[in-house]
């Protein structure tokens, strides 16, 4: 697979011209990619050959659909080309549903364990930490020491003091 990325890479990629020249011709291998990513098989015939064929052999397994790979099979040199093809007004629509479809990929992935839909929920803004919200009144937290007198004054000492 990588092979045949690569060889394709490097058989139309020996000069920094454009690697299609019209939206439609991207649109075309975009959606070419995502056809080879699915794979090759035929079906598994059966023993006997009158029952509907059981079971796929594959000729080609699939893989699962990358940016990287993407930007290979479509010809460019690197991930900043791709990127800046992607700000290019007349490549920008295609580039960038191609980059939600890999992106949905992922998404549907996350979800194979439960720690991938953790992952997500996270990169969305929620915590797994309960937060725990005391509403608190603004008070004056002064403390007011008033020391009153309350009776005859103490006696300084011990003959002060009537028996």
């Amino acid at each position: 697979m990588i092979l045949l990325y690569a060889n394709r890479h490097f058989k139309h990629n020996m000069n920094t011209s454009l690697k299609f020249k019209t939206s439609r011709e991207l649109v075309q291998l975009i959606d070419a990619y995502f056809l080879y990513i699915k794979g090759e098989y035929k079906l598994k015939p059966t023993k006997d050959n009158t029952e509907t064929p059981t079971g796929k052999i594959w000729i080609r397994e699939p893989e699962p659909p990358t940016f990287c790979n993407l930007a290979l099979y479509l010809g460019f040199n690197s991930m900043e080309d791709f990127k800046s093809y992607e700000k290019r007004a007349t490549y920008s629509k295609p580039l960038q549903y191609a980059r939600l479809r890999i992106e949905a990929a992922y998404e549907q992935l996350l979800f194979e364990k439960p720690t991938g839909a953790i992952f997500a929920l996270k990169s969305m803004g929620w915590t797994d930490k309960p937060e725990i919200n005391h509403p608190v009144a603004e008070t004056n937290k002064t403390l007011r020491v008033e020391i009153t007198t309350s009776g005859p004054n103490p006696a300084g000492n011990e003959k002060e003091v009537a028996v």
